[in-house]
């Protein structure tokens, strides 16, 4: 049977530390963490879910999270306006945005101690997802060290943070994307691989070698399903360990999230 990576089990152990420290925010420091969403006015449907799902979340464990939704030309406005809020301790921008070549240049004026997903040139904290690639593997033991590991997708959620948080700690990686020659034969080669395309089953069974861990973080939507980058016989293999399609990277990005939410609030509390 596929030994499944699930964020989802992961999480609950995080939320009951997170919720504990929340409450301590609130009674020792009259301090409530709250976080600003800001999303473009036709965000997509993958959008809508992972907002609704870091708005279940924050309710869980007692932060306040307030989804502003705004034209893409007023973003920048909005995030200056925010920065001076000192009732605001973390900012987002829902990503894509339809204009993606402003991505870098909307994510850089957020405070870089309130961006919270890491995606800004000077921001005080890693990738949220990055790290909670790098935050599920460890939970489930997988050892790094001396493996060969590629990175499939070289984006700006995923993969350049990915890799830069791996080659910090020394690993073998090796990004590949459309223009990387030999891509199947490194890949195959490969004892871990991270695939973030958006690219529905772009990593066939093929392409990945026996008893090899396959960490999903790819999304889209086919016919209003949200769908990830492993093809469906990939899943089928009894060798593997992979993330589920739903429950893997996504819960623990959004607990990842809130970490750094409370980190900025708990630093405000040192701070008094």
């Amino acid at each position: 049977m596929t030994r499944l990576l699930s964020g989802a089990e992961l999480v609950s152990f995080i939320e009951e530390r997170q919720a504990k420290q929340v409450r301590n925010l609130k009674q020792e420091h009259h301090i409530s963490p709250r976080l600003v969403v800001l999303m473009r006015d036709n965000a997509s449907r993958v959008s809508e879910v992972y907002v609704a799902m870091k708005q279940r979340y924050a309710e869980d464990i007692g932060i306040t999270v307030d989804v502003v939704r705004v034209a893409e030309s007023s973003m920048k406005d909005k995030i200056r306006e925010l920065n001076n809020d000192s009732n605001v301790h973390g900012i987002i921008v829902q990503l894509p945005l339809e204009d993606v070549s402003q991505t870098q240049a909307i994510c850089d004026e957020i405070d870089s101690k309130k961006d919270v997903d890491g995606l800004g040139k000077d921001a005080a904290f890693t990738s949220a997802t990055a790290q909670a690639i790098d935050w599920l593997l460890v939970g489930y033991n997988v050892e790094l060290s001396g493996k060969k590991i590629a990175i499939i997708g070289n984006g700006k959620l995923v993969g350049q943070p990915l890799t830069a948080l791996w080659n910090a700690q020394g690993r073998d990686v090796t990004v590949v994307d459309i223009d990387t020659p030999d891509a199947h034969e490194i890949i195959l080669a490969s004892d871990i691989i991270v695939t973030a395309t958006g690219v529905p089953r772009r990593l066939k069974s093929e392409d990945v070698k026996q008893k090899a861990v396959v960490v999903d973080a790819g999304t889209a939507t086919e016919g209003g399903i949200v769908v990830g980058d492993a093809d469906d016989k990939l899943r089928e293999r009894a060798d593997i360990t992979i993330t589920p399609i739903k429950g893997g990277v996504g819960p623990l990005t959004v607990a990842v999230l809130f970490d750094h939410v409370i980190q900025v609030a708990l630093q405000l509390a040192l701070a008094h």
